[in-house]
């Protein structure tokens, strides 16, 4: 195995001759494969296990979600549908991608503050439940439903009075286009009630890539508690509470992983407790990036290297077009530097700092500044790990007229299923 000095965190292994492997094939044969010069590929075997350890950690009270926003490429879509227990979506697409998959529709929830009447239609056409966010989307469904001559599925989300603090992005207190406010919300069960709605599921989400252990229990304790008390209040329970997520991958020098054992032992005593306030209500986390995240790979090739008053730079085939996180652009406040390696060179010192950029014509598009690495030249492969969530779709791939990148599920070469691969 491999480990990147600048973030001990991240193991992937290498052949003896440095090159990279993933999912137990070399990178320059999945370049070739794919006959590109930029692509994200994703380790199936990585992916899988990670929701393993999910599992294992959290416990069989405890359903996963995933949150298709994460990565919708569709070959990781429909591997991660046979390993988990639902999906979270938050447009028509994701829902019909999820559709197409074969998850079935109650066990999707679609979430989002602005959703078209059409998809509003064609959720509670398909059986899908619909997560309101306001009141006027709960007449749009209600209204869709009496056309179609059918009971729709609802669900609520809070937007609760409490806030995660040091989140990586706050989605719940104080004013918020997310989710009905939880002072709001008993007025809102009454109608969901009366209106003869299948009232499905509580859903609350107050941030994301939180790598505090500590605050996120207490997050999830104060998620729980709130939608228990909204319960308590209607004298009724749906079937599911949606607890969010907000656990967290890191990505920056520094930082460190959650501790998914002490997360999984809250969670355990947080479901206990459950058991005897409401024997009959599943509970949910809705994990994205923490899934998928770190068993990506953003691959682009070195076009030239070139130098500018004593300064190196690696001049690369694709940069904030394929991968606008990494580049700092993506909500980030301060600059950070994604983890990233030579991938052709994995095992060689690193001798030199460079600063690495894409093609386009803009100073912000710079995957890593400054960074410490092995000599690299043109035909050399630029890696930047942690990419596996809010890469291609989270990216402007259409500026300055580029070509998107692609995508591979690689799968270890013992598996039984074939590779996918594909492009957007």
């Amino acid at each position: 195995m491999t480990e990147l000095s600048h973030h001990p965190s991240i193991l992937w292994p290498a052949q003896s001759d440095g090159t990279l492997l993933i999912g137990g094939t070399p990178l320059p044969l999945v370049a070739a494969r794919l006959g590109t010069a930029s692509f994200y590929a994703y380790d199936a075997e990585r992916l899988r296990t990670r929701i393993l350890e999910c599992r294992y950690a959290f416990g069989p009270e405890i359903h996963i979600h995933y949150a298709v926003k994460a990565n919708p490429f569709a070959p990781l879509v429909a591997a991660i549908a046979s390993w988990v227990d639902g999906f979270d979506v938050a447009s028509e697409n994701e829902m019909a991608l999820a559709l197409d998959v074969g998850m079935p529709p109650e066990r999707i929830a679609f979430a989002s503050p602005g959703k078209r009447p059409t998809a509003i239609r064609r959720a509670v056409a398909a059986g899908v439940t619909v997560t309101i966010e306001s009141p006027d989307q709960l007449t749009t469904v209600l209204a869709a439903a009496e056309q179609l001559g059918v009971t729709p599925a609802v669900a609520l989300r809070i937007n609760p009075d409490f806030t995660m603090t040091r989140a990586g992005m706050k989605m719940g207190g104080g004013a918020q286009p997310f989710g009905v406010d939880r002072e709001a919300a008993p007025a809102l069960i009454a109608r969901i009630r009366a209106s003869g709605a299948h009232w499905t599921g509580l859903h609350l989400f107050a941030g994301s890539q939180l790598l505090d252990t500590e605050r996120l229990i207490a997050a999830h304790q104060n998620s729980y508690e709130t939608l228990a008390r909204l319960c308590d209040e209607a004298g009724a329970a749906p079937k599911w509470f949606n607890l969010g997520g907000g656990l967290g991958i890191p990505y920056f020098a520094g930082e460190s992983p959650l501790d998914r054992a002490a997360v999984g032992a809250a969670l355990h005593r947080l479901a206990q407790i459950h058991r005897q306030r409401f024997p009959t209500t599943q509970l949910i986390l809705e994990l994205g990036r923490y899934l998928v995240g770190e068993a990506g790979v953003f691959v682009t090739q070195i076009l030239e290297r070139k130098t500018s008053r004593g300064e190196t730079f690696l001049v690369c085939d694709a940069g904030l077009n394929a991968h606008l996180a990494a580049t700092g652009n993506f909500g980030q406040v301060l600059k950070k530097n994604y983890p990233v390696a030579i991938g052709n060179r994995m095992n060689s010192p690193a001798t030199e700092k460079v600063t690495i950029v894409g093609p386009l014509c803009t100073p912000l598009d710079r995957l890593a500044s400054n960074v410490l690495l092995p000599r690299a030249e043109a035909g050399d492969w630029v890696v930047v790990f942690q990419s596996g969530a809010y890469g291609t779709t989270a990216s402007p791939q259409r500026f300055l007229s580029h070509p998107p990148v692609s995508e591979t599920l690689v799968w270890p070469v013992t598996a039984s299923k074939e590779p996918h691969h594909g492009t957007r």
